[in-house]
C-alpha cells in the first residue's frame, strides 16, 4: 500500500511511539485545541497495539521530537494523521508479535495480544510489549506492508473514551500556558498602539525607569516592551508608561463599499477551484430570475483567554512555547524573522483556552522570543491582556456575496455567485522575499517586509471555501474577489470563507424554494445526487417535525434547515434551528437545534458530537450577536461590552445524529456545521416572521429596520 505523506516525511516508527514504563507515548505534530485530536488519535494507538487506552500518553506539536506535521487546520487532523497513526500502530504490534514468536520459537498466527501481553494460543508462554524491547524503541521505518486490523475487529474505535486532556484541568493542575513557571522567570506585557499600523513617536522612558519591579525596558522601533520580576509589576508598569503614537490616515467605514472597491484579484472558480481563465459575463439578464445579496461582518475569534508564550534564549539557542497551530511552521517563521538559523530555535506546544483559527497565537510567540533576545539567559513569560487580544488579533474577514439564479419550474437551471473578501489566511510562514505577518517583525527598528496576500489557489481554499454548491446546478458562474487592501489585519477562523458562504446558499436556496412555492426541503433533495447528503438533510428534517412549536403569548416560532458537506470533499453535516421570535421587541431565542452529520468513520463518538454541537453553538454567537465594530481609527472591540458574545443561558438544547461509516475514511467534523448554522437560524426567523434577514448579525435591530422597510 502506499504511505500517507507523513509517514513518507516520518517514516520511523520510533519518532511516532514510544514504549516505556508500561506505557505508551504517542507523539504526534497536531497539537490539542480542546477539540479532542489527542484523545482520538489515542484511541486509534489502542486499537491497534491491543493495549487498554489508559496506557497511552500523548505528547504535541513540539519540533524537538516527533514527527513533523501539517498544520492543525481545516478539520484535517483525523483525515490525514489517523491512517498514519494506524499504520505505525499495526506495524508496530507486527513487530513485536514477531519478536516474540522468535522468542517461543512459534508461528505469530499462534500467538495473542491483550492489553500489551503477547501469549500463546495455550497461554503458557507470555512476555510484554515492554519486557520484549527492554529500554529499546522500534527504530525501524515504515514500509505499508502491514495491514491494519479490520473493521469487525474494531473494541475502541467507534465508542468513547474519557478525554485524554480532561483530568488534570478538572483537578485544577496548571495545564495551560499561562499556568507555566522556570526558574529566574520573568513577565512581559508589549505595549502597542491602538492601531497596528501606528508607529511610535515618543515614549517617555522616565515614566517607568526606577519604578520598583522593573527588570528591563525594551524599546525595539515601534516595538515597547516591559520585562518584570512579577506578573503584577508588569501590569502595573504597562499601564504607568507614557507613550503616543503618529496618526493613521482614516479607514472606510461602510465596510461594504471598501470590498467592492479595492478588488485586487478577480478569479473565476471552476469544480471549487480557482482558474486563470477569462471571467465571463453573467448568463443572467436585468430583470431575470432571483438575486440577493449577503453580508458578514468583521469577527474575532474571541478566545476566552488572551494569547501568550513563553521563551528563553539560552546559549544561541531559542525555545518558545507557544499555543500556535502549527509549532513545525512557526519554528521556520521565527527564526527567518529573527535571522537566526532554524536549527537555533525549538518550540513547544502548550495549551491556552481555545482557538479555532489564527489568533493572536503566532504573535505572542513572536514577541516571547523577540524580547528573550534582548535578555539572554532569561526565561520570559509574555502574556496578552483582554485589549491586546481584541485589538491586535487577525480578524475573520468581512464578507459580500451575490447570488442570482433562474428557476424553471421547482430546478435551478443557472447559479451564479460573486464573493468578496479579504485574504482568509495569513499565518506566519518562511518566505523567499522575507516577508512576514508576524507584528513584532513588522515593529521592530530593522522591520521585516510585510507580506502581500496572494489569493490561495487551492480548492474549496480561503474566500471560495464552499461557494461553489453541493448541488445539481446545470450552469453555473463563480467569481472570487480578493480586496487587496490589508490595514484592516484578517486571517483565518473556524471554516474560513465557508461561514458566509454556505450562509448565502442556504438562504438563497430557501427564497429561491419559496419562489418556486416548493417546500424548501423537498427542493434541497431534488437537487442532490449524493444519498449520503440525502440522509443528514432527511435526518434533521425528521428530527425538526418532532420538535413542537410552543411559543407561548406574545411570541412566533419557526424552524429552519440548512446543509453543506464541508469543502464538498468532508463531512456532511444539517442542521435544523426551532427559535422564537417577540412580536414586540423582535428578540431572537434559540429553543432547539437538531444536528446530522456523516463523517465517514467515527472514532472518538462523543468526540465527533462535541465538535459538531460546539461549532454549532460558536456560528450560532457569530448570528446572533458578533460583528467587530470599525472606526476611522481600527477596531473598537477592546471587551466583552464592545464585542458580546453568546451567554450560557442563550444556548437551546441541541440533538446530534450521527450516520457511521466504519469502512470509509475519518471525514474531519470540527467545521461541518458552522457554515449551515447561520442559514438555518436565518430561514427559522423567516418562518416565524415573514422577514428574510441577509446581513448578519441577525438580531433585534436587524429585524426592526427590515419590518420598516416592508410597511
Amino acid at each position: 500500500m502506499s504511505l500517507p505523506d507523513t509517514l513518507v516525511r516520518n517514516p520511523m516508527i520510533s519518532t511516532w511511539l514510544q514504549f516505556d514504563d508500561e506505557t505508551v507515548l504517542l507523539c504526534t505534530g497536531k497539537v490539542e485545541l480542546g477539540q479532542g485530536v489527542a484523545t482520538a488519535l489515542a484511541m486509534v494507538v489502542a486499537e491497534e497495539l491491543d493495549v487498554d487506552p489508559v496506557r497511552i500518553r500523548v505528547q504535541t506539536g513540539r519540533t524537538d521530537t516527533g514527527p513533523r506535521e501539517f498544520p492543525t487546520v481545516g478539520s484535517l487532523s483525523m483525515l490525514m494523521s489517523s491512517p498514519a497513526v494506524r499504520q505505525v500502530s499495526a506495524e508496530a504490534r507486527y513487530r513485536l508479535l514477531r519478536q516474540a514468536a522468535q522468542r517461543f520459537d512459534l508461528p505469530v498466527e499462534t500467538l495473542s495480544v491483550t492489553d500489551g501481553l503477547i501469549q500463546n494460543l495455550e497461554g503458557n508462554e507470555q512476555v510484554s510489549y515492554w519486557e520484549l524491547l527492554d529500554g529499546q524503541q522500534i527504530d525501524i521505518e515504515v514500509t505499508g506492508e502491514v495491514a491494519a486490523k479490520p473493521v469487525d475487529g474494531y473494541r475502541i474505535v467507534g465508542s468513547s473514551i474519557p478525554r485524554v486532556d480532561l483530568a488534570g484541568k478538572l483537578r485544577g493542575d496548571p495545564a495551560f500556558i499561562q499556568d507555566m513557571s522556570l526558574p529566574g522567570l520573568k513577565h512581559s506585557r508589549v505595549v502597542r498602539p491602538p492601531h497596528c499600523e501606528q508607529v511610535l513617536d515618543e515614549v517617555d522612558v522616565a515614566s517607568v525607569e526606577g519604578q520598583p519591579g522593573l527588570h528591563r525596558l525594551i524599546v525595539d522601533g515601534s516595538f515597547v516592551a516591559i520585562v518584570a520580576d512579577s506578573e503584577e509589576s508588569a501590569e502595573r508598569l504597562k499601564k504607568r508608561i507614557r507613550i503616543s503614537w503618529r496618526d493613521i490616515p482614516p479607514l472606510e467605514t461602510d465596510i461594504e463599499t471598501f470590498l467592492r472597491d479595492n478588488v485586487g484579484h478577480r478569479l473565476l472558480v471552476e469544480e471549487g477551484t480557482p482558474t486563470p481563465s477569462a471571467v465571463p459575463e453573467s448568463g443572467i439578464a436585468p430583470g431575470e430570475g432571483l438575486g440577493a445579496t449577503y453580508y458578514k461582518p468583521y469577527h474575532l475569534h474571541a478566545s476566552m483567554a488572551p494569547s501568550a508564550a513563553l521563551a528563553c534564549y539560552d546559549d544561541e539557542h531559542l525555545t518558545v512555547y507557544s499555543h500556535t497551530q502549527g509549532p513545525a511552521l512557526t519554528r521556520l517563521s521565527l527564526a527567518e524573522a529573527l535571522a537566526l538559523d532554524r536549527s537555533q530555535v525549538t518550540v513547544i506546544h502548550r495549551e491556552n483556552a481555545g482557538c479555532y483559527g489564527h489568533n493572536g497565537a503566532d504573535d505572542a510567540a513572536m514577541d516571547a522570543a523577540l524580547i528573550a533576545m534582548h535578555c539572554p539567559g532569561v526565561p520570559v513569560l509574555l502574556k496578552w491582556d483582554r485589549t491586546d487580544e481584541h485589538q491586535h488579533e487577525p480578524l475573520s474577514p468581512a464578507m459580500v456575496v451575490d447570488l442570482a439564479a433562474t428557476v424553471h419550474g421547482n430546478a435551478i437551471m443557472r447559479w451564479e455567485a460573486d464573493v468578496f473578501s479579504q485574504v482568509h489566511s495569513n499565518r506566519p510562514f518562511p518566505a523567499a522575499d522575507g516577508s512576514t505577518t508576524f507584528l513584532a517583525a513588522l515593529q521592530k527598528e530593522s522591520p521585516r517586509l510585510k507580506r502581500v496576500p496572494q489569493p490561495a489557489m487551492a480548492h474549496h481554499a480561503g474566500v471560495h471555501r464552499n461557494a461553489d454548491p453541493y448541488y445539481k446546478l446545470p450552469a453555473r458562474r463563480i467569481t472570487k474577489n480578493l480586496v487587496s487592501d490589508t490595514r484592516i489585519r484578517t486571517s483565518s477562523t473556524r471554516a474560513l470563507g465557508a461561514f458566509a458562504n454556505i450562509f448565502a446558499i442556504e438562504s438563497f436556496m430557501d427564497e429561491l424554494a419559496r419562489s418556486a412555492e416548493v417546500d424548501p426541503v423537498q427542493f434541497r433533495l431534488a437537487h442532490l445526487s449524493d444519498e449520503r447528503a440525502v440522509s443528514v438533510v432527511s435526518a434533521v428534517d425528521a428530527g425538526l417535525k418532532r420538535s413542537p412549536l410552543d411559543p407561548g403569548p406574545g411570541w412566533l416560532s419557526g424552524r429552519g434547515l440548512a446543509f453543506a458537506r464541508y469543502k464538498n470533499t468532508q463531512c456532511y453535516a444539517a442542521v435544523g434551528v426551532v427559535l422564537v421570535v417577540n412580536e414586540e421587541t423582535f428578540d431572537i431565542r434559540l429553543q432547539h437545534a437538531v444536528i446530522a452529520a456523516d463523517a465517514g468513520q467515527i472514532i472518538d463518538r462523543d468526540g465527533i458530537a462535541n465538535q459538531l454541537e460546539g461549532g454549532f453553538i460558536q456560528a450560532a454567537s457569530w448570528t446572533l450577536k458578533e460583528a467587530v465594530p470599525i472606526s476611522e481609527q481600527g477596531s473598537l472591540a477592546v471587551d466583552w461590552d464592545s464585542y458580546p458574545i453568546l451567554r450560557f443561558d442563550e444556548v437551546p438544547t441541541v440533538d446530534v445524529e450521527l450516520i457511521d461509516h466504519p469502512d470509509l475514511p475519518s471525514l474531519g467534523a470540527g467545521e461541518a456545521t458552522t457554515g449551515p448554522t447561520p442559514a438555518a437560524i436565518a430561514n427559522a426567523v423567516f418562518d416565524a416572521t415573514g422577514l428574510r434577514l441577509r446581513r448578519l448579525p441577525i438580531n433585534a435591530d436587524g429585524l426592526r429596520q427590515v419590518a420598516l422597510r416592508l410597511e
